[in-house]
């Protein structure tokens, strides 16, 4: 198992769904927001940006360049609710519900990535995206190491092994 990016907690209200995530990362601010708040740093670990205005209220089309095993890519429209550069960037898109990512500089060499997503849906669904989404954080270390994610080479296999993981564990509720 990958350790680099610790699990992810979630937290349940009914069918609304609250994943938590915080990546302490070795790289200053500067490098890790481009990463979660452009279009083309966002390509190198999550999905294509095909629609981004940079500001509250700005829309955005967020097209993962992952598929599922009938070769379909998520496709997730909505717009941006908070924009506080090199600090907060987060997007409300269909789908995915509320995406948050506030950055932290505990020093200038790190950065602290808190992660929030707030997603409607069955526990099934919740283990489905904590483990989708600490794959795509496993990405974004790459990206920041200077390997971008060659989406060519993608498969389910380490999804399916951290959702196994997730399944196994709970999903870690809090």
């Amino acid at each position: 198992m990958d350790d680099r990016i610790a699990h992810g907690t979630s937290l349940t209200h009914g069918e609304t769904h609250v994943l938590r995530f915080v990546l302490e990362l070795p790289y200053p601010v500067t490098e890790v927001w481009p990463r979660v708040a452009t279009p083309a740093g966002l390509q190198e670990w999550l999905c294509a940006a095909d629609v981004f205005e940079p500001h509250i209220g700005g829309q955005v089309r967020l097209r993962w360049l992952n598929t599922d095993e009938e070769g379909n890519a998520t496709v997730a429209a909505g717009e941006v609710t908070a924009w506080d550069v090199e600090r907060v960037a987060e997007y409300e898109v269909i789908l995915h519900g509320r995406i948050r990512f506030h950055l932290e500089a505990p020093s200038p060499d790190a950065t602290i990535l808190r992660f929030t997503n707030e997603i409607v849906g069955t526990a099934a669904r919740r283990l489905d995206s904590l483990a989708g989404w600490h794959n795509h954080f496993e990405f974004l270390a790459d990206a920041l190491d200077g390997r971008p994610k060659n989406w060519s080479t993608w498969t389910l296999d380490r999804w399916l092994e951290l959702r196994a993981d997730y399944e196994r564990r709970g999903g870690r509720q809090v």
